[in-house]
């Protein structure tokens, strides 16, 4: 009895010694897949860095961009290991107030990263960007590499036979040497007191700027171009014709359409919603939300050149007007209590839209658009 007592605890304790190799061997196995699963990520994102004044909204312009991951504020171009906020804002550091933009080059290029950040600063000013003062405040693009240096190069050549300002370029390009996050505090700061960010972004007067140097002629002008196309916005006798009773008082008399009964509050099709008269691409169903409103809700627009912001004072409160850029219509407005990635929620009327399902985009002239459906 005792032997065969003893050779079935062996037999136990082996069977358990199995069982333990082949967990801790499973355990293994997981970890490498993972491990190789984060490579691929890292090789799919890339990384851009810049210098556009406060990094509050700096990140905040940026992480509306279609194909932008993640935006992170934080502090580079100095000679200060690990700076604090306060070393950096006494202006001794040499460091500048940066962030980096990890982003799908499948969906944004870099290229197009760079029109962004012209769009969102002041090129000309060499003492800090609007109401903010100081070197830690200058304009820089910083790059990580040599495809990056040429493409920042030649992007500054541009804005300056662009004409459009009377003042030299002095935004610098240089090599990334290395960057420090800044005080969790500061990330994604105008989701976390979005009253205090939005108060400190209109007082400094950084959107007036951009609004008077970058939509005021254009808003001006009739005649448009985006893309390949031509625009030229009809009149209003035109446009009363050519729009709906609802469509018209909606894009032209910054008018609402009733909640739950429009077009595509509930649309779950693939595909774009463009202007309904211009035509300019908006947004994606990509970045459609049920938001419980009653009307279509985005994350971020497909194409942020696209969107003009404004300050609404009507009904005794304070909102941000959305509108698109060439045919001047009212869309709807933006909040801060989205979902992820952005914390955005773009409230739009559906008037004020036309959508273009996926299978119709090549024929209707935004084949560009299919790549966003590709199924990875």
């Amino acid at each position: 009895m005792y032997n065969e007592g003893k050779g079935y605890f062996m037999k136990k304790m082996m069977k358990l010694f199995m069982f333990i190799v082949i967990l801790i061997g499973f355990q293994n196995f997981q970890q490498n897949k993972t491990t190789a699963g984060d490579k691929m990520i890292d090789i799919d994102i890339e990384t851009a860095t810049f210098a556009g004044g406060c990094f509050w909204c700096t990140e905040f312009d940026f992480e509306k961009v279609n194909g932008v991951i993640r935006v992170v504020s934080g502090y580079t171009g100095g000679h200060t290991e690990n700076p604090t906020y306060e070393q950096v804002t006494a202006g001794n550091t040499g460091h500048y107030e940066a962030i980096q933009v990890h982003y799908d080059p499948s969906k944004v290029t870099y290229e197009q990263l760079l029109q962004v950040f012209w769009r969102h600063i002041d090129p000309t000013d060499g003492g800090g960007q609007f109401v903010d003062r100081g070197p830690q405040y200058r304009t820089a693009i910083f790059y990580h590499n040599e495809a990056q240096r040429r493409q920042a190069e030649k992007s500054k050549a541009v804005i300056e036979k662009s004409g459009r300002f009377s003042k030299p370029v002095v935004t610098k390009i240089i090599r990334l040497s290395k960057f420090y996050e800044a005080e969790d505090y500061h990330q994604d700061y105008y989701k976390k007191d979005p009253i205090r960010y939005n108060s400190y972004r209109f007082f400094s007067g950084r959107d007036q700027f951009l609004k008077k140097l970058w939509a005021r002629q254009e808003m001006k002008t009739t005649k448009r171009q985006w893309g390949s196309r031509q625009f030229v916005k009809p009149n209003d006798e035109q446009l009363q014709k050519k729009l709906t009773q609802m469509q018209y008082e909606v894009t032209q008399r910054n008018g609402t359409e009733p909640a739950f009964q429009n077009e595509y509050w509930d649309n779950k099709q693939e595909g774009i919603y463009v202007d309904v008269v211009s035509g300019e691409p908006l947004f994606s169903s990509t970045d459609k939300f049920v938001s419980g409103t009653g009307w279509p809700s985005f994350t971020r627009p497909l194409e942020p050149g696209h969107i003009v912001e404004k300050k609404d004072r009507s009904f005794f409160m304070v909102r941000i007007e959305v509108r698109s850029k060439y045919a001047d219509s009212h869309l709807g407005h933006v909040f801060s209590d989205g979902p992820e990635p952005t914390g955005l929620r773009y409230c739009i009327n559906s008037a004020a839209l036309r959508f273009i399902p996926k299978k119709d985009l090549e024929k209707e002239g935004y084949g560009e658009y299919l790549k966003l459906f590709d199924k990875k």
